[in-house]
This record gives C-alpha cells, sequence and structure tokens, in this order.
C-alpha cells in the first residue's frame, strides 16, 4: 500500500473514464484523516478543478471549473460509496448528506482515483431521503452498459446505506455535522501532475462494464 497522507495534506480526486481509463474529472482536497477505515477529505468553496463540457457537434472536453458549497467527503476502503457532507451559507449551515456510489478509490502519488456508477441518494439532516438519477443507473443496466451482475452489487450497497440512514448510524448520527476546517486551512489547489500522473483503473471495470462507456 502507498504511504498515507498526513491531515492537511493537499491531494486530488480524479474520475477515471470507463472507456479508455483517462482522467477525467478531478477536484483537488485536503486531508482530514487518512487511517485503516475512513478517508476523510474537505472541498471547500471556490476551490478550482476540472470537469467535462458538452458542446454540440464536439468531442467532450475538460474546462475549469468552480466548486460551490463546503464539502467533507467520506471515503471508505473497499466500499462501493462515499458520504458527502453539504454546508452553505453565512453562518455556515450544515444542509445535506449526499451518498454517492462509486468505484472503491485506488491511492495514487498525488491522491485517488475512483469513477461514478451513477446512482445517489440525497438526506435531509432529520435523515429522510430520496433517491437521484435512478432512472439513469436502471438504464445503464437494461443497455448492457452496466452488467446484471454489477447492478446488483450497487443495489447491495444501497441497502446498506439504507440500514445506515434508518438506524441512525455513522456517519449519519450527526457526529460530523460540527466539523469543521482548522482556521489555517486554505482553499486547496490541483496538484502539477494532476493529469500526467498515471491512472489507476479499477480492476473490475471488465467485469462491470461490458459495453464502452464514458
Amino acid at each position: 500500500m502507498r504511504d498515507r497522507f498526513s491531515p492537511g495534506a493537499e491531494v486530488v480526486v480524479r474520475y477515471i473514464t470507463r472507456l479508455g481509463s483517462t482522467v477525467g474529472m478531478t477536484w483537488p482536497f485536503r486531508v482530514v484523516r487518512d487511517d485503516d477505515d475512513l478517508l476523510a477529505l474537505w472541498l471547500p468553496r471556490g476551490s478550482l478543478g476540472r470537469l467535462w463540457r458538452n458542446s454540440p457537434g464536439q468531442a467532450r472536453e475538460l474546462v475549469e471549473g468552480e466548486w460551490r458549497r463546503d464539502t467533507l467527503r467520506l471515503m471508505y476502503p473497499g466500499k462501493p460509496y462515499s458520504v458527502w457532507l453539504f454546508w452553505e451559507g453565512e453562518p455556515r449551515r450544515f444542509t445535506t448528506y449526499y451518498v454517492n456510489f462509486e468505484e472503491p478509490f485506488r491511492r495514487t502519488p498525488v491522491g485517488f482515483d475512483t469513477n461514478d456508477h451513477t446512482l445517489d441518494m440525497v438526506v435531509a439532516p432529520d435523515l429522510t431521503w430520496t433517491w437521484k438519477d435512478r432512472d439513469e443507473f436502471e438504464a445503464l443496466g437494461v443497455s448492457g452498459h452496466f452488467s446484471m451482475e454489477f447492478s446488483e452489487t450497487v443495489e447491495a450497497a444501497s441497502r446498506e446505506v439504507l440500514e445506515l440512514i434508518e438506524s441512525g448510524a455513522a456517519p449519519f448520527d450527526g457526529s460530523w455535522v460540527g466539523w469543521a476546517p482548522p482556521s489555517d486551512w486554505t482553499v486547496p489547489v490541483l496538484h502539477p501532475r494532476w493529469q500526467e500522473e498515471p491512472p489507476t483503473p479499477w480492476n473490475r471495470r471488465e467485469w462491470a462494464y461490458p459495453l464502452p462507456y464514458r
């Protein structure tokens, strides 16, 4: 295993494309915790990263984008999801838990690689919740871009998360709601090798993605 990152270190989270395993959307973070059971990363409002832009008649391209809300991202080694906490406004106010289903993260010299699995859950502070992009996720299974076996593993992960939500277990127990970054932490910036550092594709991508898909 690669060395862990110290609290406060600047890292990048990169989304590695399913087609071609190239570096896609990328954002800079600061490390809050990096230990055996939890990777906690801070992405503040105003951070500049790279996201996809689709223009009619042209190939999509990565362009600079600005993150618009204070975010703590909780990632769990080996788990196919992360939980994001959002704060907004002045004074700072916790608004949302956001569950992002994704490839288990892999370490790189500059941070972590993953990719999105389309399905999400939006969870209010009172733990009421809704699906996001479920129709799109199911369509990827029906079309064969996601294998049926893989789609079921995402569904199983969603049931696991739902049990945590309904029982008020961590991280939905409020234990992170009062967290705030140290006062001397500045907005992170993209590592100069964010695109040049070789990607680390998910070792199960051929099983999960039978048909080419970005």
